[in-house]
């Protein structure tokens, strides 16, 4: 039986990372995921990795650019202010079709904000956060073993589709303490017939580039693209359905959020409220068809967030105006309590708006 280890969340991320084949690490300092960067800067010398603290986030985004286009699993962590700055190169990458792993562990914004956790960097994260028509598979770990599985998939996600992909964490996750099963070492090796590693003279030079200058192609790729994305959506979008099966409210949460709220169900249950939970494990794809089927059966929807609402929007979309949905927030940094989420589902359960 595999042992299990006591790690922070951000050192999930970063010892996951490395067992999955990561051996180039870029990155710049920044609150509450330094832990990420402090792992990595202590262990690549050891296993004849790179870790580099570039002099800026957007000058660690464009090494990452450089090294996916070799082919070579890489990442780079940050937190909502610089992952902003890196908007511009995570957009290079995917307009490259370049594999690589971007992990922001969220803080309060807008602005500097502050260095408690949030969710307020969903639509960065699930709508293309840079310039142009692209997406990136997001991923929402809601425990520190999330973390070091959800990390491995990213990686395993982002070469078998040939694009970048993001953990998104909140503050919370990075900085909690629970005891993990790391995964075990990868040694799995995908073709990357693409990549940059020299001709040796025996095929043809590869060029890595985002650059169209004739429209006509520039459309052709953003449509092929489209379509690969298509397929993601309906191949790859991952949740948790919990106590769903005679749910009359649904809550829709993750990260945090989803561990709060899951006390909330077992609490409004104990109190005749039969509710239950939707927790998207990726936001990008989105969960659309579970909702979708929960939009038959309950009265109501409940989005359970760390920002001023922006996940709801996804969820409104999935339920296709058949059934109102609500809010529950926290912001600034706030996370709500069971209670609040109670007392939000109770009031709503006898008419009253939230």
């Amino acid at each position: 039986m595999a042992e299990k280890v006591l790690m922070k969340g951000n050192e999930a991320i970063a010892e996951a990372a490395i067992r999955a084949g990561c051996l180039h690490y870029f990155g710049y300092p920044i609150t509450p995921q330094t832990e990420l960067a402090a792992y990595m800067a202590k262990r690549m010398p050891k296993i004849g990795g790179v870790f580099l603290q570039a002099e800026s986030e957007v000058a660690a985004i464009n090494m990452v650019y450089g090294v996916a286009s070799t082919g070579k699993r890489v990442m780079t962590s940050s937190s909502s202010p610089g992952v902003s700055l890196k908007q511009e190169g995570i957009s290079y990458i995917a307009g490259a079709d370049l594999p690589a792993l971007i992990v922001n562990v969220q803080r309060g914004g807008p602005g500097l904000g502050g260095i408690q956790p949030s969710q307020s960097d969903y639509f960065q994260a699930t709508k293309g956060g840079g310039h142009g028509d692209y997406h990136l598979i997001v991923l929402t770990p809601s425990s520190v073993q999330e973390m070091a599985d959800l990390t491995a998939l990213a990686f395993d996600l982002a070469d078998k589709y040939r694009m970048p992909a993001m953990l998104l964490a909140d503050g919370t996750m990075g900085q909690m303490m629970e005891p993990v099963v790391l995964p075990g070492e990868s040694h799995a090796t995908v073709e990357k017939p693409w990549a940059v590693t020299g001709t040796e003279g025996k095929r043809k030079h590869n060029v890595v580039n985002s650059l169209y200058l004739v429209p006509d192609e520039l459309e052709k790729t953003n449509f092929e693209r489209f379509e690969r994305y298509a397929y993601i959506e309906e191949n790859e979008a991952r949740y948790e359905s919990y106590m769903m099966e005679d749910a009359e409210y649904c809550l829709v949460a993750f990260g945090i959020a989803a561990r709060v709220s899951k006390n909330a169900v077992v609490a409004l249950r104990a109190k005749g409220i039969r509710a239950g939970l939707i927790r998207p494990i990726t936001v990008w794809p989105f969960p659309k068809k579970p909702i979708a089927e929960a939009a038959g059966k309950v009265r109501v929807f409940v989005s359970v967030e760390l920002s001023m609402g922006q996940m709801i929007e996804d969820v409104r979309l999935s339920e296709n105006c058949k059934k109102p949905v609500y809010l529950c927030n926290r912001a600034g940094g706030k996370i709500p309590n069971p209670g609040e989420i109670i007392a939000c589902v109770e009031k709503i359960a006898k008419g009253g708006d939230v």
